[in-house]
């Protein structure tokens, strides 16, 4: 009689939310794999017998889909088509006590700095000999790099505190570690990322050490582009800009929430600051480095916005003229400051003032992009679709900015290198080029 043979265990992670979660993801990925385990990214090949979901708790969006993930699996689990499911991330971390009388079938939940738990249920450990490596679950020629984790600020409508802890930032000595093993495996830009990347060192360094960091990743051979995000206004280092004005390899952008233009709503959202000292720093940062792409993103329907500030923050975006701009609704969150105010601005009022204020920066984006027409620019190439080579300049970030279309008819690119390209039409959110220069090929 032949012995039965077990099963080897295959799993599938699943990520929702932001890059940050992506990131962990990554993470999760490299300790499984380290450990001899079968594991993918979101593979598309439906063989998998376990499923870890990364989930998100940020809005009430990004909440229902992660509960619809976990619900999908826990219908395929009762089919048997997955043996276990797990939940980790965000709202795992914030409702965990809730999720699992919900929705029991959850094989365990993990909080947002429950990994070595995690791998413990594979019977594997956390290994500290693949801290800083991590496998991507994208094209290698870009990487998310997390500076530190979690936020100190108060601000009244954010959950982050609650779901990813107080600010710890990461060694600028690991950081250059993690840079140069992305550097060595083909890794052309680094795009940092934070719940706040302004306060980066002063844990640790017991000072603001963001433009060291900058300067000391700007040092590793190999790194072509390095772009900062989620850099928070109060407290902005300008040192930074300086970095990035000497450094040929930090991109010209800047990714730094505002979230309001109305003094009265900022003082609301407790964010310590004022549309004037606003207005102030992004003249100053243009002063440095006119040319400079700044990103910000913008809430509407926060309590207190009434009429007349809406308006002042639909003025403020008219005058600032970002580069690129996001624009989200308001949620109203369980235990966080602004949970105690009333939310009374219906969601379509919400909604109806996003609208209007990304109908006003589609005009400043259509007009920004006219400017760039017979223009020459470096691009890296990310993919082939439809019909297209698509790229990014050093003024774009992955996937949330404007794209460079060079038709695949025309021109062979290989995604992951850099080629020159002259752009000749644009739209509002899309410039159109062709490759000049060496690397142009038919």
């Amino acid at each position: 009689m032949k012995a039965r043979t077990l099963k080897k265990n295959k799993v599938n992670i699943i990520t929702m939310g932001c890059s940050k979660n992506l990131v962990d993801s990554e993470v999760m990925l490299t300790q499984l794999r380290g450990n001899g385990i079968d594991a993918h990214h979101e593979s598309q090949q439906q063989d998998n017998n376990i499923v870890i979901i990364n989930t998100c708790g940020f809005i009430d969006n990004a909440k229902q889909e992660s509960i619809d993930t976990i619900l999908q699996y826990v219908d395929a689990k009762e089919q048997g088509l997955v043996d276990k499911v797990y939940v980790t991330g965000c709202l795992s971390q914030r409702y965990r006590e809730e999720l699992e009388v919900e929705i029991p079938q959850v094989d365990a939940y993990f909080g947002t700095r429950d990994l070595p738990a995690l791998l413990k249920t594979f019977k594997a450990d956390y290994k500290q000999e693949l801290v800083g490596e991590r496998l991507l679950s994208h094209a290698s020629h870009y990487a998310y790099m997390k500076i530190s984790e979690g936020c100190d600020r108060p601000c009244s409508f954010c959950a982050i505190p609650l779901m990813r802890g107080g600010h710890v930032s990461r060694s600028i000595d690991e950081l250059v570690k993690e840079a140069q093993h992305k550097a060595a495996n083909g890794t052309k830009e680094l795009l940092l990322i934070a719940q706040d990347s302004t306060y980066y060192g002063l844990d640790l360094y017991k000072e603001r050490k963001l433009a060291d960091l900058m300067r000391a990743l700007s040092d590793v051979e190999g790194i072509d582009w390095i772009r900062l995000h989620y850099a928070f206004p109060t407290g902005f280092p300008m040192e930074v800009i300086q970095v990035m004005k000497e450094r040929e390899n930090i991109c010209n952008y800047l990714d730094i929430p505002l979230q309001h233009g109305s003094t009265s709503v900022l003082k609301a959202m407790r964010r310590g600051t004022s549309r004037e000292k606003q207005e102030e720093l992004i003249h100053s940062i243009r002063d440095i480095l006119p040319e400079i792409a700044i990103r910000t993103t913008l809430i509407t329907g926060h309590p207190g916005e009434d009429e007349a500030a809406f308006e002042e923050m639909l003025g403020f975006v008219e005058k600032m003229r970002f580069e690129r701009l996001g624009v989200f609704t308001y949620s109203h969150e369980e235990n966080t400051h602004a949970y105690t105010m009333e939310d009374s601005i219906p969601a379509e009022v919400k909604q109806e003032r996003a609208n209007l204020l990304m109908e006003v920066q589609e005009g400043i984006s259509q007009e920004l992009n006219a400017e760039k027409v017979g223009k020459t620019f470096k691009v890296l190439i990310d993919k082939k679709e439809n019909g297209y080579f698509v790229g990014r300049t050093a003024y774009d970030s992955v996937e949330v900015d404007n794209e460079v279309l060079i038709d695949a008819s025309k021109h062979y690119c290989r995604i992951g290198d850099f080629v020159q390209v002259r752009v000749h039409d644009a739209d509002a959110f899309d410039l159109y080029g062709d490759v000049v220069g060496d690397e142009a090929r038919s």
